[in-house]
C-alpha cells in the first residue's frame, strides 16, 4: 500500500510531545564567555551506542564511532587484544551480533557505505533545481541569529528584539534575498504565516503532509540542520528547566526552519512530491540499529576495554612508604585531569606532602559578582543552582566605583574605535599608538596580572550556615582529620591570549571560570574561629596551628599562585616559603612531562610561554586524553603515573555515613566528567556536527560563539586543534571508565534512586568498576548485574601480584 502523505495532521498533544522529544535530542551549548563542556549525546542517553548511531545517521548523516580502519590499526598494533574483542562480543546484545571473533575481524575489511541523512525539502529542491537552498537557508538564518543572540558585540544591535520567531518574521518580511535567488513570493509567504510560532509549526507540518509517526526524527532532522544555533537555543531551555520554567527559543527557531520548508515545498511540489513521500515513509519507520551499527559498537567496546586495562592496573593497594604521622603540607586540587600531573610531581618531592582531589568549586554553590562588574557569574557546575552570593567588593567601595567608571570609559572608547563611522579615521589618527601593544603581544611580553581583592560572601551568613557549609565540604573531601600546619586549596585556570575558546580551558566545575574565587572563599571560611568551634562540636577538630590558604594553578604554565595575603600569619612564613619552593619544582617537572606531548614545545620553558603566544592554536591540551574517573583514597593511586588522563576524587567509604558522599560523587562530579569525556568523544567521531571546526577560520559572532568563515551555522564543541596535533589524534575517543572504591550494594542503591545516571551506565555511555576493600580490582557493572570480565580479571591479577611482591 503506498504511503499517504496527505493523511490528517498530527493531533496537538502528539505534536507537543514530538516537539519536546526533538528539543531534548539537541544538546545545549553555552556562550563563549562561560563555555561548558556538554555531552553531545545527552538526548540519546536512554539508548545504546548502536541505536544512537542509527538515529544520528538518519537525522544528521553522522557517525557515532570511528571509521573501521582506526579499530583495525589498533588491533594490528596489539593495543586491542583478542581478549578485548572477546569481552566486547560477549557483552553485546544478541541482535546482529557476529557469530565469533573471526566474523568480527572479517567485518573490519568489509566496505561500509558512508552515513547519509534523510533529505529535507531544501535538499530535494536543491537536487531538482541546482540551487543550494540548504546553504542559502543556513546563511540567512545565521545572519539573523547572529544579531538576535548577540551578547553585546554588535555595534548596531537588533532593534525591538522580541521572541525569536516574531523577530525573524519582521526581518524576513524585508529580506528580498530568497526572491532574488529564485524563491518568488517568499516575503508574501512569510506575511501570510501565523504570527505565533506554534501555529506556524502546525500549519507547515500540515502543508508538508507529515504524519504523526514521522514527527520525531523529522523535527530532529530539521533542528540538526541549524547546527550550533539550535544548541544555543536549547541552552536557554535547559537553564529554564533547571529553574522550573520553560523557554520557547528553540521552538521558535524550528518554526522558522519549517516556514522555509513550507515555502520551498509550495513552489516545487511537482518536482519533489514523490521523493518527499519516500522520505516521510522512512521517517515513520522506528529507529533500529543495523548489523553495521552493532559491529561498530562492539569494536568501540573493545577499544574501551583495551584502554581500561592500563587504568585498572594502576589502581590497587598502597605502597608502603615511610611518612610522618602529620603531613608537612596538604594540597587539595580540582579533580581535573590536568591536576594529576602536578599532584604526582608535587608528591614526589617529599614524603610529607599529601594531595587530595575534589571538585574545583570546592562544594560552594556560589554566584559571584567580580570586582567593578555588574555581571553575576555562576561559579559552579551548570547542573546545580547557586545557593550563596559572593563579591569582590561591597557596595559603596570607592575603589570599585572608580574601577567601574574606568571600565565603562574603556568600553565606550573601544566601541568608538570600531564603529562604522569612526573606525577608519581612528586608525589614521591613532593607529601608531597601538604599535607597542602589538609588539608586546607578538613577543609574549605580558603585564603581570593584578590580584583581585579577596572575595567575600555577599551579606552576613548566619553562623549555623557557615558551620554547616564547612562541615559538608570537609566531609565530601574526606578531609576530617590529620590536618597539616598548612593546607592549600588550589583552584585552576588557564591564562591565554587571543583565544575565543579560553573559557573552555578554565574550570568546568566553576561554570567555565577560574577556580580562585571558590578556593579563597573556602579558605576564609575554614580559618574563622567561630566556624572551627562549630566544627569541633561536630567531630571535626582543626588544630590551632593549621592555616588554610588558597592557590590558583595556571594549567598552561603549571605555575601556582598562592594567595597568602588573604590570611597574613607570621607563624606560617617558613611553611609558605617551603610550599612555594615545592610548587615551583613540581611545576618544572610537570612542564617537562607535558612538553613531550605539546607541539612546538620542546622544553618546559617553551610550555610556559605557550599561553602568552597570541598566534598559538594549542596553548595546552586541556582535558584531551581523559579516560577514567577514580573515586578512592589517594593511597590507591599515589605514585602511579596516570598520564594526566584520570579525574581523581578522594573518597573513603568507611567514613561516609549513609553513603551520602558517594551519592554526591556519582550524581554530580561523575556526570560532569561524563559530559567532558563525551564532548571530546563527539568532537573526534563527528566533528562536522559536534566539533568547533578549524581555529584558523574562526570568526567570533555576537560574543557568543564562532563561525567557520563569514557565515552559516554556529560551530560548537572542541576545535580540531584541541584534539589533533596536525598529524595524529591526541584524544582517543573512549568512553569514560568510572572506578569507585565502595561496596557494590551501595552503588546499586544510589543508581536505583537516580535513573538518569543509571541509564548512562546501563547504555554504555560510562563504564563502572568497583574496587574491593583491599584496593584490588573487583567487579564491573553491566546492565543486568556485576561481573568479572577479561579486562577486570587481568587487572585484578596484576594488582594481586603487585601486592604479593610488596
Amino acid at each position: 500500500m503506498p504511503f499517504d502523505t496527505h493523511q490528517a495532521a498530527p493531533a496537538v498533544p502528539a505534536l507537543a510531545a514530538a516537539l519536546m522529544q526533538a528539543e531534548r535530542a539537541i544538546p545545549p551549548a553555552w556562550p563563549l564567555a562561560a563555555t561548558v563542556a556538554v555531552n553531545p549525546f545527552l538526548g540519546q542517553a536512554e539508548e545504546d551506542l548502536a541505536t544512537t548511531a542509527a538515529r544520528l545517521r538518519r537525522v544528521g548523516g553522522l557517525r557515532a564511532t570511528m571509521p573501521r580502519a582506526w579499530y583495525a590499526g589498533r588491533i594490528a598494533s596489539g593495543a586491542i587484544t583478542e581478549a578485548d574483542l572477546a569481552a566486547a562480543l560477549a557483552a553485546a546484545p544478541d541482535a546482529h551480533r557476529p557469530a565469533d571473533i573471526a566474523a568480527l575481524r572479517e567485518a573490519l575489511t568489509a566496505p561500509v557505505a558512508p552515513p547519509v541523512a534523510l533529505p529535507t525539502v531544501a535538499d530535494l529542491v536543491a537536487e531538482a533545481t541546482g540551487t543550494d537552498w540548504p546553504g542559502i537557508i543556513a546563511e540567512r538564518l545565521g545572519a539573523f541569529a547572529g544579531g538576535w543572540f548577540d551578547a553585546g558585540q554588535a555595534l548596531w544591535p537588533m532593534q525591538d528584539r522580541g521572541s525569536l520567531y516574531a523577530s525573524w518574521r519582521a526581518t524576513a518580511l524585508r529580506d528580498l534575498t530568497p526572491e532574488i535567488l529564485g524563491l518568488s513570493g517568499f516575503c508574501a509567504h512569510v506575511a501570510a504565516a501565523p504570527q505565533a510560532a506554534e501555529a506556524a509549526t502546525g500549519r507547515a507540518l500540515d502543508a508538508l503532509g507529515v504524519p504523526e509517526a514521522a514527527l520525531g526524527t523529522l523535527l530532529h532532522r530539521l533542528l540538526m540542520t541549524l547546527g550550533g544555533w539550535a544548541q544555543l537555543a536549547r541552552q536557554r531551555g535547559f537553564e529554564a528547566e533547571l529553574a522550573g520554567g520553560t523557554d520557547g527559543t528553540l521552538a521558535g527557531l524550528l518554526a522558522v526552519r519549517l516556514v522555509w520548508e513550507e515555502a520551498l515545498y509550495a513552489r516545487h511540489t511537482p518536482a519533489i512530491e514523490a521523493r518527499w513521500r519516500e522520505v516521510l515513509a522512512a521517517h515513520a519507520e522506528p529507529v533500529l540499529p543495523t548489523a553495521e551499527d552493532a559491529i561498530d559498537a562492539i569494536l568501540q567496546a573493545a577499544a574501551d576495554h583495551s584502554a581500561q586495562r592500563e587504568v585498572l592496573a594502576a589502581v590497587g593497594t598502597a605502597p608502603v612508604v615511610a611518612a610522618p604521622a602529620r603531613p608537612a603540607l596538604q594540597a587539595a586540587f580540582c579533580i581535573d585531569v590536568r591536576s594529576e600531573v602536578l599532584r604526582r610531581a608535587l608528591e614526589s618531592l617529599d614524603p610529607g606532602i599529601r594531595t587530595q582531589g575534589f571538585a574545583g568549586f570546592f562544594g560552594l554553590p556560589v554566584a559571584h559578582r567580580p570586582f567593578a562588574s555588574d555581571v553575576v557569574e555562576n561559579r559552579l557546575p551548570v547542573l546545580l543552582r547557586p545557593g550563596l552570593m559572593s563579591c569582590d567588593a561591597v557596595p559603596g567601595d570607592k575603589g570599585a566605583e572608580r574601577a567601574r567608571i574606568t571600565a565603562r570609559a574603556k568600553r565606550a572608547w573601544g566601541r568608538f574605535s570600531q564603529a562604522a563611522v569612526s573606525s577608519f579615521a581612528f586608525v589614521e589618527s591613532a593607529g601608531l599608538l597601538h604599535g607597542w601593544t602589538l609588539l608586546r603581544e607578538s613577543f609574549g611580553l605580558r603585564r603581570a596580572a593584578k590580584a583581585m581583592p579577596a572575595p567575600r560572601f555577599d551579606g552576613a551568613l548566619p553562623a549555623a550556615t557557615r558551620v554547616a557549609t564547612a562541615e559538608a565540604v570537609l566531609r565530601a573531601m574526606s578531609l576530617t582529620e590529620g590536618f597539616a600546619p598548612l593546607v592549600l586549596l588550589v583552584g585552576h585556570g588557564a591564562r591565554v591570549t587571543n583565544n575565543p575558546h579560553a573559557s573552555a580551558l578554565q574550570c568546568g566545575a566553576c561554570g567555565g571560570y577560574q577556580g580562585d574565587v571558590s578556593a579563597r572563599l573556602l579558605a576564609a571560611l575554614l580559618n574563622e574561629a567561630e566556624v572551627r568551634q562549630g566544627l569541633a562540636a561536630k567531630g571535626i577538630v582543626i588544630p590551632e596551628d593549621t592555616l588554610f590558604v588558597a592557590g590558583l594553578h595556571d594549567t598552561t604554565s603549571d605555575e601556582v599562585a598562592v594567595f597568602a595575603g588573604d590570611h597574613a600569619s607570621a607563624a606560617h612564613q617558613a611553611p609558605l616559603r617551603q610550599a612555594r619552593a615545592w610548587l615551583a619544582r613540581a611545576a618544572a617537572l610537570a612542564r617537562a612531562e607535558r612538553a613531550l606531548r605539546l607541539p612546538r614545545a620542546a622544553t618546559g620553558k617553551a610550555v610556559a610561554r605557550h599561553g602568552r603566544d597570541w598566534a598559538e592554536t594549542r596553548p595546552e591540551w586541556g582535558l584531551a586524553g581523559c579516560r577514567a574517573f577514580i573515586a578512592a583514597p589517594r593511597a590507591m593511586t599515589a605514585g602511579r603515573d596516570l598520564g594526566g588522563r584520570a579525574f581523581l576524587h578522594d573518597y573513603d567509604w568507611r567514613a561516609d555515613e549513609g553513603f551520602r558522599v558517594l551519592e554526591l560523587i556519582l550524581t554530580a562530579p561523575v556526570v560532569v566528567a561524563s559530559w567532558i569525556s563525551l564532548q571530546y568523544y563527539g568532537s573526534v567521531v563527528a566533528p562536522e556536527a559536534f566539533g568547533g571546526g578549524n581555529k584558523l577560520l574562526h570568526n567570533v559572532t555576537g560574543g557568543i560563539g564562532v563561525l567557520e568563515g563569514n557565515g552559516g551555522a554556529l560551530r560548537t564543541g572542541l576545535p580540531w586543534q584541541s584534539v589533533h596535533d596536525g598529524e595524529n589524534l591526541v584524544h582517543e575517543p573512549l568512553r569514560l571508565c568510572v572506578v569507585v572504591a565502595a561496596p557494590r550494594e551501595a552503588v546499586d542503591d544510589i543508581l536505583g534512586r537516580h535513573p538518569a545516571v543509571q541509564a548512562l551506565f546501563d547504555n554504555g555511555w560510562l563504564h563502572l568498576v568497583a574496587l574491593g576493600p583491599d584496593g584490588t580490582v573487583a567487579h564491573r557493572r553491566g546492565p543486568d548485574a556485576w561481573s568479572v570480565d577479561a579486562a577486570v580479571a587481568e587487572a585484578r591479577e596484576g594488582s594481586e601480584q603487585l601486592r604479593r611482591i610488596r
